[in-house]
């Protein structure tokens, strides 16, 4: 009689660090939930997501939208922190006040990093945020924020403030910081020249600078920086070389961005595996 082999023992996996995404989702895959996941994959992490709202959208723009009930975040956020746990959370498209509040609650009670991307229109010009959030944007969502990541266009929509040149970039940062975000990276890559952010926690300041590129496939470059930082951040990165490392991996796929439908395609978040 042959003998059985020996049962097999597991072999240990080690757990990749956990990021939360809290965002709307992009059917066409290059904004959104969906880039926040591949960024976050790309960057060895294991992204979870809430869903807070479901968009029509393409190439050429957002067809519609329409937000999850309040219960229905809470549910997925609940389901997630209780039982998996989190080391980072991003947020994305919040829409409306109820939302940003709802969202804003949730993650004071965790001691994570939270880096919040304030996002108020996509890359086609859709609005994605109601008029009437701004105000819990700023007094809600902002005062939990590890990092606020906001571009030209919503540092105005939040602050006023219009940034035209490079050196007005210092005044936009101290405009977002007095919200309460412990770090603001403003984003210039609406500037003439060279794509330049400046991140700042109002005493230090790092100007990242990267050239422009020749591409216009760059649809889910906010959403996929903010998850990049999110993912360093769970990895152990202190801010400024999170903030760096992710400015890094974004340039290379806003480089590697590809033509997806007649519109503007995608960045490609998996640039580095090709």
């Amino acid at each position: 009689m042959t003998t059985p082999p020996p049962p097999v023992s597991p072999v240990p996996t080690a757990v990749p660090p956990r990021v939360l995404t809290v965002a709307g989702s992009d059917s066409g895959g290059g904004a959104g939930i969906q880039a926040d996941l591949k960024a976050m994959l790309a960057l060895g992490a294991h992204g979870m997501s809430v869903l807070t709202a479901v968009t029509a959208q393409n190439s050429l723009g957002v067809r519609g939208a329409w937000e999850l009930p309040l219960d229905a975040i809470r549910a997925q956020f609940r389901a997630v922190v209780d039982d998996i746990g989190v080391q980072a959370v991003k947020t994305g498209m919040l829409a409306s006040p109820e939302i940003v509040e709802t969202v804003a609650e949730l993650l004071a009670a965790l001691d994570v990093p939270v880096v919040v991307d304030p996002v108020g229109v996509s890359k086609h010009g859709d609005s994605l945020l109601a008029r009437e959030a701004l105000d819990a944007v700023r007094t809600k969502l902002l005062p939990v924020a590890t990092v606020a990541t906001p571009n030209l266009d919503e540092v105005a929509q939040l602050t006023g403030v219009r940034v035209g040149t490079e050196r007005e970039m210092r005044r936009a940062a101290t405009a977002v910081l007095e919200f309460g975000p412990r770090w603001a990276l403003v984003k210039g890559g609406h500037l003439p020249g060279d794509a330049v952010d400046l991140l700042t926690d109002g005493t230090e300041e790092h100007w990242l600078r990267s050239a422009r590129l020749d591409n216009r496939h760059t649809h889910g470059t906010g959403c996929t920086l903010a998850s990049a930082i999110a993912a360093h951040l769970a990895h152990g990165m202190p801010v400024p070389e999170a903030t760096a490392a992710a400015k890094e991996y974004v340039t290379g796929a806003i480089a590697a961005g590809f033509p997806l439908g007649t519109g503007i395609g995608p960045v490609d978040h998996a640039w580095r595996w090709r």
